[in-house]
């Protein structure tokens, strides 16, 4: 399985009607895009640890869409609904950062690693 992850935080003066718009364009790719397999999405939660400190403050939003496999990612990142999110994601953040996961048992992922 492949895991698209966007965190992100936005802007702070973003108008209701850009974070309306945002939601719908989200709503419409994971909804038009047969490869989307699951989506999940998380608001940051703090409460004390102490890696919270050493931590940038770079996203409140978490996003999180699983698919199949790398070649279903890449038709969801082809799909004109994307463009779409894509466009709007640009226009309502701050901060951000998006990264691709292959996810797997434990110790095959980090028996690849150590």
């Amino acid at each position: 399985m492949i895991s698209h992850v966007v965190l992100f935080q936005p802007k702070p003066d973003l108008a209701q009607p850009e974070r309306d718009a945002l939601v719908a364009a989200f709503e419409r790719a994971v909804r038009e895009v047969p490869d989307v397999r699951g989506v999940r999405v998380g608001r940051r939660v703090t409460h004390g640890a102490g890696y919270e400190t050493a931590a940038p403050n770079l996203a409140d939003i978490l996003v999180v869409i699983d698919f199949d496999d790398l070649s279903g990612l890449q038709a969801y990142l082809r799909h004109p609904a994307h463009a779409e999110l894509g466009a709007r994601f640009n226009q309502a953040f701050s901060s951000g950062l998006v990264c691709d996961f292959e996810v797997g048992e434990l110790r095959t992922i980090f028996g690849a690693l150590i």
